[in-house]
């Protein structure tokens, strides 16, 4: 799903919140938005109220390491941008507001700590991020491009810096860069003197209140300098073993510092002039600070990390002061610290109360109804409320279908378009019990970790085998077609935790092998040819990280955790040798040599087929479907076998079904890409290969079969027995299943405005056979470089406060299924627009294209779809024109040119219609976007993401 697609993901989460072990905070300068990064390379977006409420928003994906900081990356508040850096050197930048990656870099540095720097040249504002991280020095990146500009260097006792501040002083006019090695070294840049050194820093801080001072902590202590000469005021040790990790000011004569368990402690400074008469007088200062109050931390619980603390103030309304505290529970804390309280002694001094705290799955579990799974419905049990959670699961595009393992040890094999319309949308399907049809597989005696179907990756394998890995230590092979059990291989001694296939050009056996990876270090090659294991490798000391091939040498190379690397060989099983250090990665890069480029196996019609959508044009499109039909026929002449009825498949799958999770430890959550181009495209090939009645019918094949007998030609024969053959199962699968119809249904259900007006979703729902979705829908933005931003189900709380606030009325969560769908933000609004437009003007080119299913169905009727674009409006409205039917009502009829389909009969029906298509619907407040230029060309809209 690369390149320039148009492609909308959404997104079924589940019940179960993702894991989000929090490394790092940010708050814009609006304070309405706070910013997490986690360990696992996620960002997460909150909204935050002016009553200090907190509801995640969306979570954005592209990271594949640790965040290790956050810093906003633009000045104005009509632009919030950030910056994110994560400690294997990638860099992001982050457009808040619809959560687009604007642009993005992958440094051989990693940064610990960035500040966002204007500067003006001439009457030009550029923004500077002023980065460090483990490197020397201090790096200075462009803003806008994260383009590196320069360094800035010094030539005494050069180190990493472990922290730095900006400060801004009003008197001397200047602006100085203030930071401390690792080594203890404060630097200053502008003006350049060394101080004293200062041992295990932690931060370092401005008063941007009086501008004169310098708060810098460190584990054992922290101290307050003066902001022009440098000199030592105040210094204050730590108690109880406890060690500082961080603190600000908070007032001009206010700090609060916090230690690394999560406690917070606020002290006031002595007046200024205590400051200047005992400077000097003793190394700490003869006047200690006093205890004003003490923050702690409201959730006891063992944590794996320690939380991140981080303090903010408004330099704008709100003028809030707060305290914000996130832990690897995922959990948000959010404390108001008061301008003036009375003072307290330690012993005495009363923990400030927590103002407002949740967890994402707090956040969950207050959904109404709830988060759905990909299965759900396949997965409740009698008399709990949890269903049975999915482990690990593989989309299978040429069948449809997608494979979920579950915890309990089954597998379940379900069409993936059926049980996404269940999970989304209302209709029947939700009183059937059992509902999709599915088949469960049973062998695992508990949860499945890894599912493989080998031959997706490979055509080389049997298309019937399907291997699973559990909890069991077992690896089992299964017919994905008949549910039998093939195989069973128990030959790790540790659950398995990844199934590989090896790459095309090994040997002959280990082609036919699949890779298993297990807890107990093990390595295993399993011939499902020949049954059993071929090769195990269980000599490695140190958890398995990555596995690689060299198939010249027949080589199998193993990563471990403590970077060392084994070389098996294939065919023996031997090991060949075990290194450690720089010849480690070696091998591994030598592993990632590239390899040849594969020719192009697209024939020349489809490669016409890809030229004629990249030029939008819908009348070539039909034209190179139609002569793919024709080539057809031509090929049955030479190829006995040829698949009948087939066209060659376009490249790209309509809709592909993505298993997801934050952590290993998580169930998985699922993502639907609809590939807007290949949907069309699946349509209109579709439409192309259905026989037209005028020119093959049955009387004409059996007139134009006794001519063949006639001349006594075998060949032409053959020829004529496919062709009805084809057309027989053509017609066959119109009346059944039909996939490519069901996804654009789905497809077409989720994105339509539900509620914007009452007379088009009548008509949407009783003669187009679309479907209401149960609450809004989690969509998703694909951007730059395969960046992705995807709404967390609690979005539908802030939304409904925001429309709420914009239009005056207490809305209820049913008023805003539709508006959910155009109020996220514009670019997911011009794309859903635009999917929208082109979806709808195909259908409407077809000739049978309906979503009424069989059930439905009283009289062979076929809709037309169309859509009335109306100005200065965000809903474009979906006219329905009811055909006739054709006499004879079946297929095979033939029938007469067609023309324009006429007006339908009904003067009721009729008037209906016009009103829906003239009607004014009502606009969002919160989306002020305008209809795009050109509809046509859908590929744009992903290029400026």
């Amino acid at each position: 799903m690369s390149g320039n697609n148009l492609v909308l993901p959404i997104v079924l989460w589940g019940r179960t919140a993702p894991t989000h072990c929090i490394s790092s905070l940010l708050v814009m300068d609006n304070f309405s938005t706070i910013i997490t990064g986690c360990h696992d390379g996620q960002i997460c977006i909150w909204d935050m109220t002016p009553e200090l409420e907190i509801c995640p928003r969306a979570m954005l994906f592209g990271h594949t390491a640790s965040i290790t900081c956050l810093a906003k990356a633009s000045a104005c508040s009509d632009k919030q941008y950030i910056v994110s850096a994560s400690e294997n050197g990638e860099m992001c930048l982050w457009d808040v507001n619809d959560g687009r990656c604007i642009e993005f870099t992958k440094l051989a540095c990693a940064h610990t700590g960035i500040q966002f720097y204007q500067f003006t040249i001439g009457t030009e504002k550029e923004g500077r991020l002023l980065c460090n991280g483990h490197y020397p020095e201090i790096l200075v990146v462009d803003a806008t491009s994260l383009e590196v500009l320069y360094y800035l260097v010094s030539k005494i006792s050069p180190d990493w810096i472990s922290s730095m501040s900006i400060i801004r002083s009003h008197r001397t006019q200047e602006d100085t860069v203030v930071a401390v090695s690792v080594t203890g070294i404060l630097k200053v840049w502008i003006i350049t003197s060394e101080v004293s050194k200062i041992q295990g820093c932690q931060s370092i801080s401005f008063c941007t209140f009086t501008q004169s001072s310098l708060l810098v902590v460190c584990s054992k202590y922290w101290r307050v300098f003066d902001a022009v000469d440098y000199s030592l005021l105040c210094s204050v040790s730590s108690e109880n073993d406890q060690a500082w990790t961080g603190g600000e000011f908070i007032a001009a004569d206010r700090v609060i510092i916090w230690t690394e368990d999560g406690c917070s402690y606020i002290y006031k400074l002595p007046a200024s002039e205590h400051y200047r008469s005992d400077v000097g007088k003793t190394k700490e200062g003869s006047i200690p600070p006093l205890v004003y109050s003490i923050a702690d931390r409201l959730d006891k619980q063992l944590l794996i990390c320690p939380p991140v603390t981080r303090f903010f103030f408004g330099r704008r309304e709100p003028f809030h002061k707060l305290l914000i505290q996130g832990d690897s529970a995922g959990r948000l804390s959010l404390w108001s610290v008061p301008d003036n309280s009375p003072l307290q002694p330690l012993s005495t001094a009363a923990a400030l109360q927590v103002s407002s705290t949740i967890s994402l799955q707090e956040s969950f579990d207050k959904l109404s109804p709830v988060s759905s799974g990909i299965i759900d419905q396949l997965s409740a049990l009698p008399g709990q409320d949890v269903p049975i959670k999915v482990t690990a699961s593989v989309y299978i595009p040429s069948q449809g279908r997608l494979v979920c393992g579950r915890e309990d040890g089954s597998i379940i094999l379900v069409p993936a378009t059926q049980t996404a319309i269940v999970q989304l949308l209302q209709g029947e399907h939700m009183l059937r019990r059992g509902w999709p049809p599915h088949r469960t597989l049973r062998g695992h005696r508990n949860k499945v970790t890894c599912v493989l179907y080998p031959h997706q990756i490979s055509p080389r394998y049997d298309q019937r085998s399907l291997v699973s890995g559990g909890v069991d230590f077992s690896v089992i092979v299964w017919d994905i077609f008949t549910g039998e059990m093939k195989h069973i291989f128990c030959v790790h001694g540790g659950e398995i935790t990844q199934l590989i296939v090896p790459p095309e050009n090994c040997s002959t056996r280990v082609q036919h092998c699949v890779c298993s990876v297990a807890s107990d270090h093990s390595v295993g090659l399993l011939s499902l040819r020949e049954r059993k294991c071929i090769m195990l490798a269980s000599r490695h000391l140190f958890p398995i990280q990555v596995i690689k091939w060299r198939p010249a040498d027949d080589y199998l190379v193993v990563g471990c955790s403590d970077g060392s690397v084994y070389v098996w060989q294939m065919d023996t099983g031997a090991l060949d040798r075990c290194v450690m250090g720089i010849t480690a990665i070696e091998i591994l890069s030598a592993c990632d040599e590239l390899a040849p480029a594969t020719v192009d196996a697209l024939s020349h019609s489809a490669v016409n087929l890809k030229q004629a959508m990249t030029r939008r044009s819908l009348a070539a499109l039909k034209n190179m479907a139609t002569h793919k039909l024709q080539t057809l026929a031509t090929n049955l002449l030479a190829v006995d076998n040829a698949d009948k009825g087939n066209l060659p498949k376009y490249s790209h799958n309509a809709l592909v079904v993505q298993a997801m999770k934050t952590n290993l430890t998580d169930p998985d959550m699922h993502v639907l890409f609809f590939d807007v181009e290949a949907v069309i495209i699946q349509l209109l090939t579709e439409e192309a290969q259905r026989p037209s009645p005028i020119l093959v019918s049955p009387e004409t094949l059996q007139k134009s079969q006794a001519g063949a007998d006639k001349g006594g030609s075998f060949l032409a024969n053959k020829i004529f027995k496919q062709v009805k053959e084809t057309m027989k199962e053509t017609i066959k699968d119109l009346l059944e299943y039909n996939l490519t119809m069901d996804t654009a249904k789905l497809f077409m259900s989720c994105l339509h405005a539900w509620g914007l007006n009452e007379k088009l979703d009548g008509i949407c729902l009783e003669r187009l056979g679309m479907l209401r979705p149960h609450c809004p829908i989690s969509f998703g933005l694909i951007s730059r470089g395969g960046h992705m931003s995807l709404m967390l189900p609690t979005f539908k709380e802030s939304l409904l406060r925001q429309l709420s606030l914009a239009t005056g009325l207490k809305l209820t969560l049913t008023d805003i299924v539709g508006k959910g769908t155009y109020g996220v933000s514009r670019a997911v609004t011009t794309q859903h627009l635009l999917s929208v437009i082109s979806l709808a003007n195909t259908l409407m080119g077809m000739t049978n294209a309906t979503f009424v299913g069989e059930h439905m169905k009283k009289a062979p009727s076929y809709l037309a779809v169309f859509v009335a674009w109306q100005p200065l409006m965000i809903t474009p409205s979906i006219v329905v024109l009811e055909v006739p039917p054709r006499p004879g009502g079946t297929p095979e009829t033939p029938r007469r040119t067609l023309t324009a389909p006429p007006q339908p009969s009904n003067p009721a029906l009729q008037a209906q219609i016009k009103q829906a298509a003239t009607a004014n619907t009502s606009t969002l407040p919160t989306v002020t976007t305008s209809p795009p230029a050109a509809f046509h060309n859908i590929h744009s809209v992903n290029e400026g993401c």
